[in-house]
């Protein structure tokens, strides 16, 4: 592969920019996209098993949104939404309210960040209920900012050196039946939450709880259908508001519209971002409308948010996630991916399990060192795949991707382990 363009860039970006805003994994510099595809500055191809952390479900470039841009671009790029209105900002509200889970009316807030969603969350619920704790799992990832690396708990560099963190935030066992194969139904991790208003916060001091339905970060975990049913009874028995973060399994990733949808409950808030607008900066709450007019402005206004390209750019997403029947077909090749790695359980020992939930997976292998190299391999072979828990290959792909491109990646994926093991 040729690097050289490539090493001159990741050169300066050494030199101007703090390593903080970025996790090294692979010395990619991204030049342009198609679909599935992937072009770096120095012309090597790739196809793309990541999707831009999910926020490209719709694929790089895709032709509609691109349209959505320029046609919006041509008329206004931006001006205030905290001040004024815009309509693309109207349509999607009204959109997103419609298309939330439940039959409950809905109203909607707009951010720039999932980071700044999963922080309104916090903000709407503490003033709707006048409560001040908010639980949140262990492994979760909301994001970075103060708020949300305070809501987050899986990587301690989010939290060194930056504290005091947002108070009253606690963090709890996420029902992992994957790695406490003796709780399938998560009853221990529903019993820690029990003890928890037991002896150390009261039931009625608690504003929200905050799940990630399926964790992504951590690896494609879902939650047991048992633990969600129980968590959402408890939660509207106790008067504690019901929320879920959808920023990186949203708009088909699990094979269903929401990854919420799986279990079949209504949040009374949910954050949604990365694939609403196809990697554009936008992002929303969108919550019951009594929680939603809890809140006066201006404490959720910001300059940028529902800036008018990123909401055109988010409709024109919705259409085509909609008429392209993006979540059932997630749904079928996720199906149909499992179908080709399963055996390799049995092939590589170094395999500990294998995890896929749409287009959307997780294959933890036994050793972290091992999951890098494998890493290095495929992107040296022309297929970006990361890590993530260390031990842990990320596959999200573009929904988009076609059969022969996910055939190539895999058979790619395999070569590793077989040159590796």
């Amino acid at each position: 592969m040729k690097k050289q363009i490539t090493d001159q860039l990741i050169t300066e970006d050494h030199q101007y920019v703090a390593q903080a805003g970025r996790v090294n994994t692979l010395d990619l510099v991204v030049d342009h996209g198609d679909g599935a595809q992937i072009w770096d500055v120095d012309g090597n191809q790739y196809v793309d098993l990541l999707a831009s952390a999910a926020s490209v479900n719709v694929g790089h470039n895709n032709s509609e949104v691109q349209k959505a841009i320029q046609e919006q671009s041509q008329n206004l790029i931006h001006y205030i939404s905290g001040y004024f209105y815009n309509e693309p900002a109207i349509k999607l509200a009204k959109r997103l309210s419609e298309l939330a889970p439940g039959n409950t009316p809905k109203k909607v807030s707009f951010s720039t960040s999932g980071s700044e969603a999963a922080e309104a969350i916090v903000k709407f619920a503490r003033a709707y209920t006048k409560r001040p704790y908010i639980i949140t799992f262990s492994n979760s990832w909301h994001g970075t900012t103060m708020g949300a690396a305070s809501l987050s708990a899986i990587d301690p560099n989010m939290h060194r050196n930056i504290g005091p963190l947002v108070g009253d935030v606690i963090h709890i066992p996420y029902p992992d039946s994957i790695h406490n194969y003796d709780d399938a139904e998560g009853t221990q991790s529903f019993e820690f939450l029990q003890e928890l208003v037991k002896h150390d916060i009261p039931a009625d001091q608690i504003a929200a709880v905050i799940i990630e339905p399926i964790q992504g970060d951590a690896g494609i975990i879902k939650a047991p259908i048992e633990y969600m049913n129980k968590l959402y009874q408890f939660c509207h028995t106790n008067g504690i508001l019901f929320c879920t973060d959808e920023i990186n399994q949203g708009f088909g990733r699990s094979g269903k519209m929401w990854s919420l949808d799986h279990f079949n409950l209504e949040p009374d808030i949910m954050a949604v971002g990365k694939a609403l607008g196809s990697g554009m900066p936008l992002s929303a709450v969108i919550g019951k409308a009594p929680i939603m007019d809890s809140l006066q402005a201006p404490a959720n206004a910001t300059t940028t948010a529902a800036n008018p390209i990123c909401c055109a750019a988010a409709l024109a997403t919705i259409d085509y996630v909609e008429s392209h029947n993006l979540p059932e077909r997630s749904g079928e090749l996720g199906e149909y991916v499992k179908a080709i790695i399963e055996p390799w359980r049995s092939e590589f020992e170094s395999i500990i399990d294998i995890r896929m939930v749409g287009l959307n997976g997780g294959i933890e292998l036994n050793s972290d060192e091992l999951a890098h190299k494998v890493s290095q391999y495929v992107f040296e072979h022309g297929v970006i795949m990361i890590t993530t828990m260390g031990n842990i290959l990320r596959f999200q792909p573009p929904l988009v991707i076609s059969k022969d491109d996910l055939t190539q990646a895999l058979n790619t994926v395999h070569d590793a382990f077989t040159n590796l093991k």
